[in-house]
């Protein structure tokens, strides 16, 4: 039986000579491995629907192990992020971050918005790293990760210099800085950043301008954050990492 899907392509692996298995997250049923039988022929039908990052309609063979393509439209082929090397390194993260951090045939229509709305504003030529950011504080709930970012995650108050305490799961205020030696000190802008990033709706992101120096602030916070509680290693963050060095050059 075929049944059709609103899918984004976030992973794809030769098969055989010809074949491809691409991993979609569909609006649907969450994420799911599909077989291309023939995509990696240079006529094949389904060389653009099976490019990473597509955004279409697909038409497929369920089962419980991998599905097998029958058909594909492309609705967004987001060019954009694939031409320049700078967005395919952090759209890349991006999806890998979801891959790893969802099992398969769980739907989750609000995850599928928000993946589906990052690279469209990684397309778009919005600021690549504050929608990696983004993206990352949104992840958070997926992965059973909340952090306390209304109040002092030690005494509660929700007035005061605030720092962030990985130890604690989230602010601290200056009052309690001493419950944890190695609390990262941030910025006012910083704090106010990470609570915005985590509660607001992206369909809501305008224009954002955040200086180089409170984008190494979120950095250091979210990536020590990650590593300590998420238990996630990402090969794409290896890249995205180099790629920020090289950028640091030109």
């Amino acid at each position: 039986m075929f049944q059709k899907c609103e899918g984004i392509v976030i992973r794809r692996t030769d098969y055989g000579e010809n074949n491809k298995i691409i991993t979609l997250y569909t609006r649907e049923w969450g994420k799911i491995a599909v077989m291309a039988r023939g995509a990696n022929k240079p006529s094949s039908r389904f060389t653009a629907v099976t490019q990473l990052f597509n955004y279409g309609s697909y038409l497929v063979q369920t089962s419980k192990g991998i599905g097998l393509l029958q058909q594909g439209e492309t609705f967004s082929a987001l060019r954009g992020i694939r031409e320049d090397i700078f967005s395919t390194a952090y759209a890349s993260y991006i999806v890998e971050l979801l891959d790893k951090s969802v099992e398969d045939r769980k739907p989750n229509p609000y995850l599928f918005e928000l993946l589906h709305k990052s690279l469209q504003y990684i397309d778009e030529g919005y600021d690549n790293e504050i929608i990696k950011f983004i993206f990352e504080m949104k992840m958070l709930d997926v992965l059973g990760l909340h952090p306390i970012l209304n109040q002092c995650a030690s005494c509660g108050a929700a007035e005061g210099e605030f720092s962030f305490s990985v130890r604690e799961g989230g602010f601290i205020c200056h009052r309690c800085l001493g419950k944890d030696p190695y609390h990262i000190k941030i910025s006012p802008a910083a704090v106010k950043l990470l609570r915005l990033f985590y509660y607001f709706d992206i369909n809501r992101l305008g224009s954002v301008s955040v200086k180089p120096e409170t984008k190494k602030e979120l950095d250091r916070v979210i990536r020590t954050y990650y590593d300590e509680y998420s238990g996630l290693h990402l090969k794409s963050r290896k890249f995205l990492d180099q790629m920020d060095k090289f950028k640091d050059q030109i």
